[in-house]
């Protein structure tokens, strides 16, 4: 029993150090590989210092182009995007990773169904960001719902679990070709999208998940944040209503709302569009020229009327 006893702790001995060290060995990975996220999350946690920062998944990764937007609101922006990240819990611990070095004066948060929407599993990409439990305690009580706390507690490098395949690719080959502050080009589809589809989804509202957007608008307001929430253009049509959830939370918190969805942007366009749900290089281009318009008057008028009640939501899609 001794024996088996010595044993036993040898093993769990050795796992614990071989724990530690491989931690160790893919935080370095996570912190020096050229993949599409892991650059963009070490850059907003460390370095960030821009003035406007949008946030959001792929949709925002791949439709805000941060030079264009920058000509024409005179500063400095940067595409915060998080590919695949899913809803507003990952975007909360971004939020939040973020303001523990910087506090931009704007953030644009690229909003859509997924926010407030009951989805199977909701925490199912929070792990992206597993590297950087144990910075904030905000970003761990996420960990805490999604199950996944005491388990990156106790091993080092299962932290590292979702991302570890792309993280080591990402040592060898880069994914940042194109790169302007974040935004990466989306590449010209082969075909160009056939008719437009109207899409008739079935949506349930999610309490937790409406908290936690409350919580990243509360969070915006006590850091003096400007904060406005945007639905880029999607090739769908979909009933009016169809954001009110989030319309109707933006309205009771002084937000800018503006959406480019049910309004129609760009359904006349359909060679702008890679897929139903993201714009290509081009459209994205497009795109930024009209949202840095808008967003411009939305900062002028916060900025003469100083206050953060503007509520404008974009009802007619302009000729292009």
């Amino acid at each position: 029993m001794k024996k088996f006893v010595v044993s036993l702790l040898f093993v769990v001995g050795v796992l614990f150090v071989i724990d530690r060290i491989g931690g160790m060995a893919m935080w370095w990975v996570n912190q020096h590989t050229h993949d599409v996220s892991g650059p963009k999350i070490k850059y907003l946690v460390n370095d960030v210092s821009e003035d406007v920062v949008l946030m959001g998944t792929s949709r925002c990764h791949l439709q805000y182009v941060p030079s264009i937007i920058s000509d024409s609101l005179g500063m400095s922006v940067y595409n915060g995007g998080i590919d695949a990240s899913n809803n507003i819990y990952a975007h909360y611990i971004m939020l939040n990773l973020m303001l523990e070095r910087h506090t931009p004066k704007v953030i644009c948060l690229d909003v859509m169904t997924n926010d407030f929407d009951k989805l199977k599993n909701p925490f199912l990409t929070v792990s992206f960001f597993s590297p950087y439990f144990g910075k904030n305690e905000h970003v761990d009580s996420i960990f805490r719902l999604a199950g996944t706390y005491w388990k990156y507690q106790i091993s080092h490098l299962y932290r590292y679990n979702a991302k570890s395949v792309s993280n080591i690719v990402g040592l060898a080959v880069s994914r940042q070709t194109g790169e302007d502050h974040g935004y990466i080009p989306n590449p010209k589809p082969i075909y160009t999208l056939d008719s437009l589809r109207y899409r008739k989804i079935k949506l349930k509202k999610d309490s937790l998940k409406i908290e936690y957007v409350q919580r990243f608008v509360s969070l915006c307001k006590k850091r003096g944040v400007k904060l406005i929430f945007v639905v880029s253009p999607m090739y769908s049509r979909v009933d009016a209503d169809r954001y009110d959830v989030l319309k109707s939370l933006a309205k009771q918190n002084g937000v800018p709302f503006l959406n480019y969805h049910t309004a129609g942007l760009f359904w006349d366009h359909p060679e702008y569009f890679r897929d139903y749900k993201h714009l290509w290089d081009e459209g994205a281009r497009a795109f930024s020229s009209i949202f840095s318009s808008d967003l411009k008057k939305i900062l002028d008028s916060l900025s003469v009327n100083n206050t953060d009640t503007v509520q404008m939501v974009r009802a007619s899609t302009p000729s292009h």
